[in-house]
């Protein structure tokens, strides 16, 4: 039988956190490159849900992620494209995550993640 060495380890942490996470971890595993703020900004939208596109983009701003909103913009299609949200409608384009990311937003969340390495 092959012995591992086996790390527990048990982090309470706050909603957008949480969903920060599980975004790092899904980029990391599907070798997906984002920086800080845009990740930052996919928490953002993991925590508000299905937003109106410019009303999210002045709230990123707001928040001091983007400087201004057309950066903001101009990451949203970098992300449409890698399948990270999904828009919907015509003129006034709501935007949420990706339900094929399977982020787990809503009530209590807890993740419980295997991930291992064997040797040859």
């Amino acid at each position: 039988m092959a012995k591992a060495n086996w790390v527990e380890k048990t982090v309470r942490m706050n909603k957008r956190g949480i969903i920060k996470y599980q975004l790092v971890f899904h980029c990391f595993v599907n070798d997906l490159h984002h920086s800080e703020a845009e990740l930052d900004c996919l928490a953002l939208l993991g925590l508000y849900g299905e937003c109106d596109m410019a009303e999210f983009c002045n709230l990123v701003v707001d928040e001091n992620i983007f400087k201004v909103s057309q950066t903001v913009r101009n990451f949203l299609i970098k992300a449409e494209k890698a399948n990270l949200i999904e828009k919907n409608g015509k003129s006034r384009k709501k935007i949420k995550l990706s339900q094929s990311l399977n982020i787990q937003t809503e009530g209590n969340i807890v993740l419980n993640y295997k991930l291992f390495y064997v040797e040859a």
